[in-house]
């Protein structure tokens, strides 16, 4: 090749760097097409504004406030090239264990007769436990048995659901301190959420732990050449999406004010959904806490959108589905366009 054709191939190159824009404003441009597309539906078939009704909105981001907690752990554990199965039978698991350390003594079915009216922060240290400790359990099997990802956590999913089952026999856990409910009320749990994100924002770009995620999920074995342990990494990573996944649990059984085995059912499947609407890579090493905040709301609004639109919750799902496919497609396209520059 000529030096003439070479230095006209990189501003070329250099110009379509340009050009392309942005991960996060792809996707925050794809949440606002979504809102109009509603916005328009709304008004043809329903006679209503989607994007005018505050109590909707709130609602809505509300809801999906404890998704975005558990997908900001999610999401680290993507970028390292894994995937958590478990977070959402931890949340239930979480919920009925910690909210048993809740209870008012005016409650007369306490689990605990002799441990009501303890602080709040009792029952959240011993469901940020909880949740830790699974987290753990993920992540030593892992890194040191060499399980895939997909078995440990899909293991932890099934135990997980099965200890919140019998930790009551099946029975709700009910009667919690005004102290504990106050952590679900008004807009706490949104206020967690983006606390949460803006945390794990820093620490993924601005920190070694940062750094490390990315290079484990990038190149595993270039990462241990450059002395990185990445077994204690990525205990260390699974450890924190369990401990996200315990103060999901914490959030929403305060939020219900009450907790039953069955909370979280599903909540894996939306918080990975979430992290990859967001643009993390289920390849590894490719994410950003803000994209998949943009994600989240993402999916409360479709969610939002089809019980505005009345459309039944079996269509939601299999919408939902598709829509995971999708964004893999396009992660997969996205990956292939990146290597060939």
């Amino acid at each position: 090749m000529s030096t003439k054709a070479v230095e006209g191939a990189a501003p070329l190159a250099t110009r379509q760097r340009r050009r392309r824009l942005p991960t996060e404003l792809s996707i925050f441009l794809v949440l606002v097409g979504i809102a109009l597309i509603y916005e328009v539906l709304g008004w043809m078939f329903i006679g209503q504004s989607f994007l005018m009704n505050s109590q909707r909105l709130t609602i809505m981001i509300l809801q999906v406030s404890v998704i975005g907690i558990i997908a900001v752990g999610v999401t680290q554990v993507i970028i390292t090239g894994g995937i958590d199965l478990s977070s959402g039978s931890v949340v239930g698991m979480t919920a009925m264990i910690a909210t048993s350390f809740a209870q008012s003594s005016t409650w007369g079915r306490a689990v605990f007769p002799s441990l009501t009216d303890l602080p709040a922060v009792v029952p959240i240290l011993v469901g940020l436990l909880i949740g830790a400790a699974a987290g753990l359990a993920n992540g030593a099997l892992i890194a040191y048995t060499k399980i895939p990802p997909f078995i440990a956590t899909l293991g932890m999913f099934v135990s997980a659901r099965g200890v919140a089952k019998w930790y009551t026999k099946g029975q709700p856990v009910s009667g919690i301190t005004e102290q504990f409910h106050f952590i679900g009320t008004k807009a706490w749990p949104v206020v967690v959420f983006l606390v949460v994100a803006l945390i794990f924002h820093i620490a993924l770009r601005y920190t070694r732990y940062g750094k490390f995620t990315y290079a484990i999920g990038a190149n595993p074995q270039a990462a241990r050449v450059s002395g990185i342990n990445i077994e204690a990494h990525l205990v260390k990573v699974y450890v924190i999406a369990g401990l996200l996944a315990g103060l999901a649990g914490i959030v929403t059984a305060a939020r219900a004010e009450t907790a039953q085995a069955s909370m979280g059912v599903g909540y894996e499947l939306d918080a990975i959904a979430a992290t990859v609407i967001g643009g993390t890579s289920l390849t590894g090493g490719v994410g950003r806490i803000t994209g998949t905040v943009i994600g989240t709301i993402i999916l409360g609004v479709m969610t939002s959108g089809f019980t505005f639109l009345r459309i039944d919750a079996y269509y939601q799902e299999i919408v939902k589905g598709f829509i995971i496919v999708a964004a893999v497609v396009i992660d997969v396209y996205r990956q292939k366009k990146r290597r060939k520059h």
